[in-house]
């Protein structure tokens, strides 16, 4: 079978989904985990876009040993510069070079001819070759050139050195028969095509993007630029998670392989859904809450006799556990660490117990904790290991009489505590005063919204915010039984980020 490169753009065309907000250390953790999955290729981000993506893609060239470590640079001697400025570290670095090719874009967008954008083009991709072997180049908004000028544009920069040729389809503008066509084509009117790797980057606009993706398989390209959960710009790009798991399951229509341990896919869900703030759609294929759940009575009694009967992937196979197991208050130790550990968590010493004690105290609460339940009192821990402020207590008065007022006690950096009450508009609002008077960082609330991680009356509440400070957004997250508790644990998080923000800054 031939291999089909999986190109990960996350940290690069993921972050740039609207409300989205990366920093290095994030960037770096989400990173680490498209290695453990295999993947080929991890564009890091765009060097010269901002100093901070420029120390990202830094510092995930010293850290990444396993995959390709790529730059995104415009057409512009500068841009490449600090690309490679920013990849050279890396055990396997390449730069990737794009410039718009489509008359719309030519015209109200660079104001430059045809010829010039060619000239430009090769002469960039010439540049970056002083640098290193490993350059892709990728004609911008390619499905609505014209498409002999795309063949002309390639032809120069595959003679001036470029190993990999990418094929966006920038606004989602293509359907699957005709991007296939244009595919093929590009294989019959480029001469010099066989010296380079033909790649896809396509987005979804009109829902279609891992469709055309596949297409372009079918018709012999050997890369797929993709983002997990099909984050990106305006409505996202090809899910990571779908063309490799419609590869793996199909693998009689494709014969091709992807080299991607599947088993990763739900763990590297779930953490840039975490970190990015994004929650999965319920019905989203692979990763969705509901992927491998049945309710109809014929689903499943199907499922319980030959699993297969509706299930075309085993759940395991992504990392998600085949059936869901019942925790509860009566839970030991055993029952607990077993479920961590099919979960995808592996937890010792203090750790453990810390997170033990926190699944009793929720057991208490609610009959019975699911998985997602469980998976949310990690994320919740993780939120709470590096704290400048942590949140020890909160007690509110409200009602439709009453004036909401809330006290709350804070374990500051010392150790010291810190007690304060305020009154507010509601409960949340008391309590985010009482915490302000605390912590005293100025800030603007810009978004707040409440989800329900599981059903029920019962539920955990996820509240998820973004406050502003000195124009600079930061997000934060909450979960609990009580969602004015969440609400507070989420603002605590975002107050938490911004200080290790401001504190970073002051340390340079």
């Amino acid at each position: 079978m031939d291999k089909i490169v999986i190109f990960d753009t996350t940290l690069r065309d993921g972050e740039q989904a609207a409300g989205s907000s990366l920093n290095v250390q994030e960037k770096l953790e989400i990173a680490r985990q498209l290695e453990r999955m295999k993947v080929g290729v991890i564009e890091a981000g765009f060097p010269v876009s901002s100093p901070g993506d420029f120390e990202a893609v830094r510092q995930i060239s010293f850290a990444i040993k396993d995959a390709s470590v790529c730059g995104l640079a415009r057409a512009m001697a500068a841009d490449i510069d600090v690309a490679w400025d920013a990849v050279k570290e890396a055990i396997s670095p390449r730069i990737h070079v794009f410039i718009s090719a489509s008359d719309i874009h030519l015209m109200h967008q660079l104001k430059k001819s045809h010829e010039q954008v060619r000239e430009t083009a090769a002469a960039m991709v010439r540049h970056a070759k002083k640098y290193l072997a490993d350059v892709e180049f990728s004609p911008m908004d390619a499905t609505r050139a014209n498409p002999e000028y795309i063949y002309q544009l390639l032809t120069d920069v595959i003679d001036a050195g470029a190993t990999t040729v990418n094929i966006p389809d920038t606004v989602g503008y293509a359907t699957p028969l005709e991007f296939g066509r244009f595919i093929r084509n590009i294989f019959e009117n480029v001469k010099n095509i066989d010296k380079a790797v033909v790649s896809v980057h396509c987005h979804n606009d009109l829902g279609m993007a891992s469709a055309n993706s596949l297409e372009a398989v079918i018709c012999g390209a050997r890369q797929i630029e993709c983002t997990i959960n099909g984050i990106g710009e305006r409505a996202g790009n090809a899910a990571l998670e779908e063309v490799v798991m419609a590869i793996d399951t199909r693998a009689d229509l494709f014969n091709v392989t992807t080299g991607i341990d599947t088993r990763q896919i739900y763990r590297a869900s779930r953490l840039v859904s975490e970190l990015t703030g994004f929650p999965v759609q319920p019905n989203k294929a692979i990763v969705g809450a509901n992927a491998f759940r049945h309710q109809s009575g014929i689903h499943q009694d199907g499922v319980i006799k030959m699993s297969n009967t509706y299930e075309i992937i085993d759940p395991q196979k992504v990392g998600v556990p085949s059936s869901s197991l019942v925790m509860g208050k009566l839970s030991g130790r055993n029952a607990f660490k077993q479920r961590l550990s099919e979960l995808g968590f592996t937890l010792s010493g203090a750790d453990f117990e810390r997170a033990f004690i926190a699944f009793k105290e929720l057991a208490d609460k609610k009959k019975d904790v699911t998985d997602r339940d469980i998976e949310s009192l990690m994320a919740e821990d993780k939120r709470t290991l590096s704290e400048y402020y942590h949140l020890d207590r909160i007690q509110v008065t409200c009602g439709d009489r009453g004036i909401p007022t809330a006290a709350v006690r804070l374990i500051g950096p010392g150790g010291g505590e810190l007690a304060d009450a305020a009154l507010g508009t509601g409960p949340v609002d008391a309590a985010y005063k009482a915490i302000n008077r605390l912590v005293q960082v100025p800030n603007k609330l810009t978004e707040f919204t409440v989800n329900s991680i599981t059903e029920g009356i019962d539920a955990i509440g996820e509240v998820f915010i973004r406050i502003e400070s000195d124009g600079v957004s930061y997000t934060g997250r909450g979960a609990d039984p009580d969602i004015v508790v969440a609400s507070a644990k989420a603002y605590m998080n975002a107050l938490n980020r911004l200080l290790s923000a401001k504190n970073a800054g002051q340390d340079k």
